[in-house]
């Protein structure tokens, strides 16, 4: 599966890195958007909005606020689903998801990998 995280970090204590490895561990395909570019488990970090295809899950981990300026470049990329994180729910954006038919949901991608909920 074709996964994007948005607000990588190169940080390995954030989330975001071990998101990035976790999925790759799981087997992954994984690309990687973020204010700093860099390699975390052999991802590319991009800090550009690049058009991406295929991708089957976003998964959020930028504040409602850094959001609003990707609303539409997101759904362009027009995901099956996206996972907004703790801290990164954002109801003003789930009107327009569900106006595009993208599922969403409020989940921990981590705890969602962890217990074969992903």
């Amino acid at each position: 599966m074709d996964v994007l995280v948005i607000g990588a970090s190169l940080n390995k204590e954030r989330y975001s890195n071990k998101a990035i490895c976790l999925l790759k561990q799981y087997n992954h395909k994984v690309y990687a958007y973020g204010l700093k570019s860099g390699i975390v488990c052999q991802t590319s970090i991009d800090t550009e909005l690049i058009n991406y295809q295929g991708i089957d899950t976003i998964t959020m981990y930028v504040n409602p606020k850094r959001q609003e300026v990707l609303y539409a470049y997101l759904i362009g990329l027009k995901p099956r689903r996206i996972i907004f994180n703790p801290g990164t729910e954002n109801p003003a954006f789930y009107d327009l998801l569900e106006k595009n038919n993208i599922f969403y949901e409020q989940a921990c991608t981590l705890v969602l990998l962890g217990t074969n909920q992903f």
